[in-house]
């Protein structure tokens, strides 16, 4: 006990200064930020509400999910966690937005748009940029092409490239809503970078909490996984609930 003690001051010591800033708050985003605070990093939480951002500060939730709470109030109570509806600079950027659908189940990008146009300014040599919000393949090439329009001073990574000013991966979330804590630290995690470099900066920066194995790719392949897991859990869910309908007609107990 005493070594993992040690263990755990020394982490926490190895990530002090470093700077986290976490785009979106919801159910993702604030485990996310709260999980990264809790390892000693910076974290500030950028948010488009004014009401989430006066909760959080206050050391409260404005979601239901177990533990949460506790792991907030610690975190904003150490200083190591603050929302804000600014933008500031930080050493990774992690856009945590919702992806939702347009008409004619179109993805819609825009909030990922917004979150990287508000983040291009801010951008410095040697930062990360994650896309952890579940998108359709491309869409983080997309982000460095925004990223591009607006600082074409920047060397922007390329897959067969690895030399480039910043770094942009896609590290997709694995969780369901009443375990998002424990699923975030036990899961495996794929991570997949616009190059292998920076897929490997994004690993450095989640085996820091993540106890699962970290699966490095590229960051099409990293997409089209995540949406496949998602509908796969969805196929799995919808079967279950056709075999429901048809136990009950036949009056047999489905458990």
């Amino acid at each position: 006990m005493a070594r993992l003690t040690e263990y755990r001051r020394e982490v926490k010591s190895a990530n002090a200064g470093k700077k986290i800033s976490v785009f979106g708050l919801g159910y993702v985003g604030l485990p996310v930020s709260a999980v990264f605070a809790s390892r000693g990093f910076e974290v500030t939480g950028v948010e488009v509400q004014a009401s989430v951002v006066d909760v959080i500060n206050s050391g409260h939730i404005h979601i239901v999910e177990p533990d949460l709470d506790m792991l907030v109030q610690a975190a904003v109570s150490s200083g190591k966690l603050r929302a804000t509806l600014t933008p500031e600079p930080a050493d990774v950027f992690i856009i945590a937005v919702p992806t939702p659908f347009k008409d004619g189940h179109e993805p819609d990008l825009s909030y990922v748009e917004q979150a990287t146009k508000m983040i291009a300014p801010l951008l410095k040599k040697g930062n990360l940029v994650v896309l952890e919000s579940t998108s359709p393949v491309g869409a983080t090439e997309q982000i460095c092409a925004w990223i591009g329009e607006q600082r074409p001073d920047l060397v922007l990574p390329e897959a067969l490239r690895d030399k480039a000013d910043i770094h942009v991966a896609h590290c997709p979330e694995r969780v369901l809503p009443g375990s998002v804590l424990r699923e975030l630290v036990d899961n495996d995690r794929i991570i997949g970078g616009i190059s292998p470099r920076c897929a490997a900066e994004a690993a450095e920066l989640y085996q820091t909490f993540v106890k699962g194995e970290l699966h490095l790719t590229n960051a099409r392949t990293a997409e089209l996984a995540k949406l496949v897991e998602n509908a796969f859990r969805d196929v799995n869910i919808g079967f279950a609930n056709e075999v429901s309908l048809i136990c009950e007609s036949l009056n047999v107990n489905v458990g």
